[in-house]
């Protein structure tokens, strides 16, 4: 039987996590874990863990780390789980990386690889800041890679194309700042253990999934060593 896969992706905004996580999924018959969906789902559902999160996000606080340590913790315990998961989103800091490798190690498990998809800021920027979405129905173009066949116009419903706030170039700087005041002790965790695999996610999408598959063919065969 196959080695468990228990990995964290990590990757700025615009990296193409969504779809790199899809298809590893596909690939692996693996859920994909968001911890900013599930804890969604917990209060959407009203569970116990999701109304007292909502006592904490009603008041405007942060859910302290407790609450969403026992949404994963019974989350990896479900069935699809149980040969391994993509966790998107945890752990945030160094703190939550301890208490995750604690949680899985009560659980028999330990995480396999934290995949970083790693792009420049500039890269980013590029391709966040070109993007345009339509006034009507939200249509997405981007002005270098997908542009519309007339400036500023929907091809399919001729409405507006707008840039929203979260892409204009100021704000992407300040998302990239917090990202990297955030992510970098959790690379220095990740790279200490040896577990710390680097992505060149400027390539294709394609590409980038090759990357990937090729990685964690090694892995599986160091595992079997």
């Amino acid at each position: 039987m196959a080695a468990q896969l228990n990995l964290i992706l990590f990757g700025p905004p615009g990296a193409g996590k969504g779809t790199q996580a899809e298809r590893l999924c596909d690939d692996f018959q693996l859920p994909f874990i968001s911890t900013g969906d599930m804890l969604r789902g917990h209060v959407k559902d009203e569970t116990d863990l999701g109304q007292k999160a909502k006592e904490y996000m009603d008041a405007g606080d942060l859910v302290p780390d407790e609450l969403i340590l026992a949404m994963v913790r019974e989350r990896l315990l479900e069935d699809d789980a149980r040969d391994g998961f993509i966790l998107d989103g945890f752990p945030r800091n160094a703190d939550q990386a301890t208490a995750l490798d604690e949680q899985l190690s009560d659980l028999g498990r330990r995480v396999t690889a934290a995949l970083l998809i790693d792009v420049p800021d500039e890269e980013v920027i590029r391709r966040l800041s070109g993007r345009r979405v339509c006034t009507e129905a939200g249509h997405n173009y981007h002005i270098e890679f997908d542009p519309p066949k007339h400036d500023d116009v929907c091809d399919q419903d001729g409405s507006e194309l707008i840039q929203r706030d979260d892409d204009k170039p100021e704000v992407i700087e300040h998302r990239l700042g917090v990202y990297h005041e955030k992510t970098q002790p959790l690379v220095e965790y990740y790279d200490e253990q040896g577990l710390m695999r680097r992505i060149d996610g400027t390539r294709a999408a394609a590409d980038v999934h090759g990357h990937i598959r090729a990685v964690i063919a090694t892995l599986r065969l160091e595992e079997d060593v």
